[in-house]
């Protein structure tokens, strides 16, 4: 028990030194405000006020704890320059060929009615139309190796008055990390990026990989144009390959067939490879991409392309580590705030804490807290996130902290000091 407070006191200094970084330029009181709130967040697993003001165990009254936070959180838009301090602290870790993966998923609110800003989402997981946020995300990753890099994460609404499109948003957030980490890194974007306007800014100097939907005119090498299907069905399937698809426990393999034919957009003179995937699904997969496809292969642009599963799987540890669609605020601001925060701390136990020898010791005995309850699953931050919970939970900070020695604290006269 000693030996976890020790831990956790650790645990909790590294949080502290990470968000004074995240945090810097900003005011004081802001500067405790993310700080506790990154603590608060892992501490409790929740994005619920009550929970996180539970966590801080702070020696006021309960409500107090929360009402501040409650102000503080609505007070001002933290999205922008937590956003930019992330780019800042990941652009190193990005190289030439780092995946990076753009998104759009939402989080729904269905019996939400006093909740600013409530605006019509599709729900991922039903298909269905219901009310409640758009999020926006960019998180990079290796093709080979398991660190994930968030590098952006907003929430938005079109009932806000600052909206603007959906591509806008799109945009927003390639801009803000393409200015952090330049034309590094591939971007990696699923159907929904199969846009005129999107693949216009893409091809300003970015490499890409797109998923197409397959209903779009492409202009052969001969100045011909046709529509994709007839390509795709006419494409010689020259490469064959075996993957693993990994589905509630079980591993299933699934033999593909891969070609690929020379392309235009029929708004661009760019070369441009289309890249047709046959044996994953009914219907053949069909990605776009800019990449030397010769020099680097036909297998390489399906690894980048499934790479990005491996970043939609961190939107849904996002979702479910933290609670995030239980989220109960009210206010706008504060809405899209919890959710930067949240990103921050997924920053925190995706990179922070490896990388120092020292951090990879604690992110082991964090792994062994995690493992006394149940195994280790392959997204392994599921198991830091526990693992810290566990640390956080029933940790105070008196317990870890020596007592100070108290003196005498009465105010004498100096001729009475010879009385004493």
């Amino acid at each position: 028990m000693a030996n976890d407070s020790k831990i956790a006191g650790k645990i909790k200094a590294n949080i502290t030194k990470f968000a004074n970084r995240i945090s810097r330029g900003m005011k004081k009181p802001r500067k405790k405000f993310i700080a506790q709130m990154l603590f608060g967040i892992q501490a409790s697993k929740d994005v619920k006020l009550s929970n996180i003001s539970r966590s801080l165990k702070e020696d006021i009254a309960l409500i107090k704890t929360e009402t501040r936070l409650s102000r503080q959180i609505g007070e001002e838009d933290l999205t922008y320059d937590l956003n930019h301090k992330l780019i800042e602290e990941g652009r190193c870790r990005i190289k030439e060929d780092t995946v990076l993966a753009l998104d759009l998923s939402d989080i729904t609110k269905i019996y939400a009615k006093a909740m600013e800003n409530l605006a019509e989402v599709r729900d991922g997981n039903t298909g269905k139309i219901g009310v409640g946020y758009w999020l926006s995300s960019v998180v990079a990753a290796e093709v080979e190796g398991e660190e994930i890099v968030p590098l952006y994460g907003e929430l938005y609404s079109q009932e806000a008055e600052d909206f603007k499109s959906e591509n806008y948003q799109l945009f927003k957030a390639m801009d803000a990390v393409s200015k952090g980490v330049g034309t590094k890194g591939i971007w990696v974007i699923d159907r929904g990026g199969d846009r005129k306007i999107v693949f216009i800014r893409l091809l300003n100097g970015l490499k890409f990989v797109v998923r197409l939907v397959g209903n779009r005119d492409l202009v052969l090498k001969d100045g011909s144009k046709q529509n994709i299907k007839k390509i795709v069905y006419r494409c010689p399937m020259s490469f064959k390959t075996a993957i693993y698809i990994e589905k509630e426990g079980q591993k299933k393999r699934k033999e593909l067939s891969l070609g690929f034919r020379k392309v235009m957009l029929p708004f661009s003179k760019a070369p441009l490879y289309l890249v047709v995937i046959r044996g994953y699904s009914e219907k053949p997969m069909i990605l776009l991409t800019n990449i030397d496809l010769p020099a680097i292969g036909l297998n390489r642009v399906l690894e980048i392309y499934l790479t990005r599963w491996k970043c939609e799987e961190s939107y849904r540890f996002i979702k479910q580590a933290y609670n995030l669609e239980d989220i109960r605020l009210r206010s706008y601001i504060g809405l899209r705030n919890i959710r930067t925060l949240v990103q921050v701390v997924f920053y925190f136990i995706s990179v922070e804490l490896g990388k120092k020898l020292k951090l990879n010791i604690l992110l082991k005995k964090i792994f062994e807290k995690a493992k006394r309850f149940f195994e280790i699953p392959d997204f392994k931050q599921y198991a830091i996130a526990d693992g810290i919970y566990r640390l956080l939970f029933n940790y105070r900070p008196d317990v870890a902290r020596p007592q100070e020695k108290k003196g005498h604290q009465q105010l004498v006269f100096p001729f009475a000091i010879h009385l004493l």
